[in-house]
């Protein structure tokens, strides 16, 4: 199996640089945003760690590929960096802490692109999680300083936690039934949304979390992290991995009917 320490290392430095500069402008007065054809919000500081994580690449790994949400694809090859420079760019700019900097490698396999190390940095939070193929998920203040991550082992739907973004999406794409049927028979719903549920998952404090529509740049690094704790990341086709289009990570025991209240 490869070995991915020092790839877990270099994505724990960008991280480290996205958040100094993403910090830097959470709450400034002068703020720039603009709106995005999809009509999603942009801030000045998404697209400046972008930036800065994309020239870090450029001269350390000059020879992957890399796919960000502000400026497309770049390079070719079989290892690709993924970022996501704010996931939760509509909470950063209203000042509501949760948010973070996600950033994945993927590698191509005989069964595809599958992402191998993940890191997510909450820097407003006060919380990193960390994993790479083979070693375990982690959280903690650094890679010196952790905690290992694990799955729950609730194993009926009566008795789990089910975290979501929104209705609209699911109403949207006429999903609305099942939806509210999942959450009539689970324990405890919260619309937590963007990574949190994820990482949730894979601490063991949320059990089940799905997500109808996102792109590969908000779902690559949280596979791998929930992967590694235990979990089980598929599409709502139960496709394993980030490449569906759209989301659905639990504790592993929940997932067949998880997916038969929302998959397709």
């Amino acid at each position: 199996m490869p070995d991915y320490h020092d790839d877990l290392r270099f994505a724990h430095v960008l991280a480290d640089t996205a958040d100094a500069t993403t910090m830097e402008r959470f709450k400034a007065l002068d703020l720039k945003v603009e709106t995005k054809p999809d009509m999603t919000p942009v801030s000045e500081a998404d697209k400046a760690a972008e930036e800065l994580i994309r020239t870090s690449l450029q001269r350390a790994r000059p020879r992957d590929a890399v796919l960000g949400e502000e400026f497309g694809s770049e390079g070719s090859g079989p290892r690709r960096w993924v970022v996501d420079p704010i996931d939760g760019t509509k909470n950063y700019v209203r000042g509501v802490p949760v948010w973070a900097t996600l950033i994945a490698l993927m590698e191509r396999g005989a069964g595809g692109d599958r992402p191998v190390v993940g890191v997510v940095s909450a820097p407003a939070l006060g919380r990193r999680w960390w994993a790479a193929e083979g070693l375990g998920a982690y959280t903690g203040r650094s890679l010196s300083s952790a905690s290992r991550l694990a799955v729950s082992r609730v194993a009926r739907l009566g008795d789990a936690s089910f975290a979501y973004s929104s209705l609209s999406g699911w109403e949207e794409r006429g999903r609305l039934d099942g939806f509210l049927d999942l959450t009539r028979a689970c324990w405890r719903t919260r619309g937590y949304g963007d990574f949190w549920p994820y990482m949730m998952v894979a601490e063991g404090s949320v059990d089940i979390c799905a997500e109808p529509e996102l792109s590969l740049w908000d779902m690559a690094a949280n596979a791998i992290i929930v992967q590694e704790a235990g979990g089980r990341f598929t599409g709502l086709d139960g496709a394993p991995g980030p490449l569906s289009g759209n989301a659905a990570a639990s504790n592993g025991l929940l997932h067949g009917e998880l997916l038969s209240y929302l998959g397709d």
